[in-house]
């Protein structure tokens, strides 16, 4: 394993398990809010629009309808007509009386008799079955159904384009002897569906049985012709015509947004009523919102891992000093030498530069203990430490080799100056005062030095500096005794 990896490994798992959970509660609530705002538009708003507007329709345009079911049972037109059709002036004054009192646009009646046109102000003009014009008339004399909704140009209003409801009138026995009824302009329709879609927001518009777009805003000018062939709604056309007055709920995707449809067919007209809302809207704050969170999750992650990191290291630290380092004074230990040897001897070798070494050990130190106690002795061993590193350069190595032996690591020096230095450290140590209590103790050394050969190995090393000291202490200790190597002279 790779040793960074390996050293911060407890810090990528916590990062991963953060990273993990941050994303799962992120991606989690962002789907069930998806889904909880597909569902309340689904089975909720849309639903409720569709049926609000579906009672809207009734009252702004199957009220037409219903007048027009009105003037074919009316027994003042059945009279009338079966009258023979006298003085037309009564016709248009009753047809003016409708289109006053309910505000239709147009109101008119074709007699099966004569073929006249009856309008407000008389007739109009004789159909005929040739005239392109006149084809609803023979069309709805021939129909089963009471009446049906066409849309065609009103000659007695400038050939507007009106949606006519054209109302079958029967005499007494059952017999078809007019066509009656109102109409109103495309415009004022196209108008009521704007209000209808400003009003809640969605896409309403209206389709015939076989699937033509007969109304909608001017909002959607662009959707022509049969639903089939539109974008989207195409998928879905067959399952919106299905004859069926009871809602039915459906949805599309088109370029990656899905729309919801409501459609419901209203036998009154002939048409099927369709409200669609794109939840594209709906979704994009929540699509933010995960942006969001996973910003923040990010943040978070980050801001924990560095606390992670820094708690991390700086134990990682404090146990390597631990490992490294002697607890009473704070020089490095034997086991943290041994790399710092290594690497030391490397760079005499390709500096070409001497290296010396001296070891030491504290004269009579367990005679400290005995009369003192170990708190003094280890009260001796910190104030040597202080004053090995005042005589010494940063450079040097020191450590305590074990009990009250120490060792120093003389980088770029050469043996006399490695002499020098170990009877320098000795006099001072000699010189000076340690107090312990109202006691003054005397401490004193005896050092062994000895200067590193070319490729010499660290045990041979340290045995003649071993073999230096022992030296030292028998003859006579507190004195300084150096052991040559033999390539090195005299």
């Amino acid at each position: 394993m790779n040793p960074l990896l390996k050293k911060y490994r407890l810090l990528v798992w916590i990062g991963a398990a953060l990273v993990a959970g941050f994303l799962a509660t992120s991606i989690v609530g962002y789907l069930v809010s998806i889904k909880s705002v597909r569902h309340s538009i689904g089975d909720g708003a849309l639903p409720l629009t569709g049926d609000t507007i579906y009672s809207e329709i009734q009252k702004d345009i199957l009220r037409p309808v219903f007048i027009s079911s009105m003037m074919a049972h009316d027994t003042f037109v059945r009279d009338w007509i079966i009258g023979g059709e006298k003085n037309p002036k009564k016709i248009a004054r009753y047809l003016n009386e409708v289109k006053q009192k309910y505000g239709v646009v147009t109101s008119f009646m074709v007699s099966e008799k004569t073929r006249r046109y009856y309008y407000v102000d008389g007739v109009l003009k004789t159909v005929r079955e040739a005239a392109p014009r006149d084809a609803w008339f023979f069309r709805v004399r021939q129909m089963t159904p009471d009446y049906e909704t066409n849309v065609d140009p009103d000659m007695a209003n400038r050939d507007k384009m009106t949606i006519f409801i054209n109302y079958r009138v029967k005499d007494f026995r059952d017999n078809f002897i007019a066509a009656i009824g109102v109409g109103l302009t495309l415009d004022t329709m196209v108008g009521l569906i704007d209000s209808y879609q400003q009003r809640f927001r969605r896409n309403i518009y209206f389709v015939d049985k076989q699937g033509d777009i007969t109304l909608a805003g001017k909002a959607m000018d662009k959707m022509r012709g049969s639903i089939r062939s539109q974008p989207g709604i195409a998928d879905v056309a067959d399952s919106v015509l299905n004859h069926d007055a009871r809602p039915t709920r459906l949805e599309y995707v088109l370029k990656g947004e899905t729309t919801l449809v409501h459609s419901r067919f209203i036998p009154e007209l002939g048409w099927y009523l369709i409200v669609e809302q794109n939840v594209e809207d709906d979704i994009r704050p929540i699509r933010q919102a995960l942006m969001v969170n996973l910003l923040i999750s990010a943040g978070i992650t980050l801001l924990v891992l560095m606390i992670v990191l820094f708690a991390v290291k700086r134990f990682q630290n404090r146990l390597e000093s631990m490992a490294a380092t002697d607890p009473i004074t704070g020089l490095l230990n034997r086991q943290a030498f041994d790399i710092v040897f290594n690497q030391s001897v490397l760079d005499a070798s390709r500096s070409g530069a001497p290296m010396s070494a001296i070891l030491f050990d504290i004269d009579h130190f367990k005679q400290v203990n005995d009369r003192h106690g170990h708190l003094a002795g280890d009260d001796v061993l910190r104030e040597i430490a202080q004053l090995i590193r005042g005589t010494f350069r940063e450079s040097d190595v020191i450590c305590r080799w074990g009990g009250e032996e120490f060792l120093i690591l003389l980088k770029a020096c050469p043996l006399p100056k490695g002499m020098e230095l170990a009877e320098k450290l000795r006099t001072n140590i000699a010189e000076h005062e340690f107090k312990w209590g109202a006691d003054s103790l005397r401490i004193t050394l005896s050092l062994g030095v000895t200067q590193l050969l070319v490729g010499e190995s660290q045990d041979n090393f340290f045995a003649r500096a071993d073999q230096a000291l022992y030296r030292a202490k028998n003859a006579g200790r507190n004195r300084t005794e150096a052991l040559v190597p033999p390539t090195t002279g005299g």
